[in-house]
């Protein structure tokens, strides 16, 4: 796909030549068969403790949105794969280096070519983001439909790193949650019971 192509598609709500471009579920989720995973939450919470080492221990560290890192201590220094569900700079592109760019919102019209052109894009179906919000009660955060998606992989082991379902605010931002267009609550509920039902997902 061209250029101007994609900068149709995307104007005219065709998703079908955007999902084209996307590498499709099962090779994405094969990336993380059998391993550990880190998935960093932008909790403010998290720059207070010491687990960047642990972070960095995993063998797939994913990091959600613009993925403030304040330090290496606090953050690890690794992204592997980024979700994204907003725009991003270059410069925050080129620091974070990740291997692949998951497009996890359901607003197609924030998506760039320059993201979807990158190696290993991989663009989230409508129809899971659908279906979480149905559950959820509300527009999910991308943290909740990465858990969604991790958890239906065969990882070894999944370990949330900065969730604590806004109660410190984003690192992100200085909006409160009764700003956003979130369900926290029913949110940490989603996480919770997963967390009793499935072994390898752990809330630190």
């Amino acid at each position: 796909m061209t250029r101007l192509g994609f900068l149709i598609a995307r104007t005219l709500r065709q998703y079908a030549p955007l999902a084209s471009l996307s590498a499709g579920r099962q090779s994405l989720l094969a990336d993380v068969e059998g391993r550990s995973v880190a998935l960093v939450g932008n909790a403010r919470s998290l720059s207070e403790k010491k687990l960047g080492a642990d972070i960095d221990a995993a063998d797939v560290v994913v990091r959600i949105n613009r993925a403030p890192m304040p330090s290496a201590t606090s953050h690890g220094t690794r992204t592997d794969w980024l979700a994204l569900a907003t725009s991003i700079s270059s410069s925050d592109l080129d620091r974070l280096n990740p291997g692949r760019i998951l497009w996890i919102s359901h607003k197609r019209k924030r998506l760039s070519w320059t993201v979807a052109q990158s190696t290993g894009f991989y663009l989230h179906p409508m129809a899971d983001y659908e279906r979480l919000k149905l559950k959820l009660g509300s527009q999910p955060t991308t943290g909740a439909m990465m858990i969604d998606l991790l958890s239906q992989s065969g990882l070894a082991r999944l370990t949330l790193y900065g969730f604590d379902f806004f109660a410190s605010l984003s690192l992100t931002g200085s909006r409160t949650a009764e700003q956003v267009p979130h369900d926290f609550a029913s949110e940490r509920r989603f996480v919770e019971e997963l967390v009793s039902l499935d072994p390898r997902i752990t809330l630190t």
